[in-house]
């Protein structure tokens, strides 16, 4: 591997670090209270999963970089634009599901995501097929993110039917 790869798998981290940064200590109740889930996974758990998809994600783009001469010519806009432009909202997908504010908004985006990756795994394919093979672990993970989202989406608009306790009432 050249220098660059360690750039290229280093590059996808520098989203979730600074999120890291900025919300350590807000993000600890991820997944509890009245959004619990049997099947949701640790904290922990999602962390190594997204630190691991990140890494081969990085690899992948490093392989169709190289695999397209390197340098910044022009058959390598829609490979790497592609995936410039879905490594943001990756970082953003991320953000809004640990952070669960807004689950609604969070599916959302994660729909936007999972068509770019797919476009992504299109357009790689035919350039590096190892690429676009590092990136259905991605893909499976973003099924995953999105069906956990969904139920936290859902939970969240049926809080108003979900029966409230009422206080003793005096005769």
């Amino acid at each position: 591997m050249q220098p660059q790869g360690a750039f290229f798998v280093s590059l996808p981290h520098l989203g979730p670090i600074l999120f890291w940064l900025f919300t350590r200590y807000s993000v600890t109740d991820w997944c509890k209270g009245l959004r619990t889930l049997s099947w949701c996974p640790p904290y922990k758990t999602v962390l190594l999963v997204w630190t691991t998809i990140y890494s081969l994600m990085g690899y992948a783009s490093y392989l169709v970089w190289k695999d397209l001469g390197g340098g910044f010519k022009w058959r390598l806009a829609l490979p790497l634009g592609l995936y410039a432009f879905q490594l943001p909202i990756s970082w953003v997908v991320l953000m809004l599901f640990l952070e669960a504010a807004n689950p609604g908004l969070a599916l959302l985006t994660l729909l936007l995501l999972y068509g770019l990756v797919v476009s992504m795994v299109l357009v790689w394919h035919s350039i590096n097929k190892l690429a676009a093979l590092l990136l259905l672990p991605y893909l499976a993970w973003l099924t995953v993110t999105a069906v956990l989202t969904y139920r936290l989406w859902r939970d969240s608009l049926c809080l108003m039917a979900q029966p409230q306790p009422t206080g003793e009432k005096g005769s």
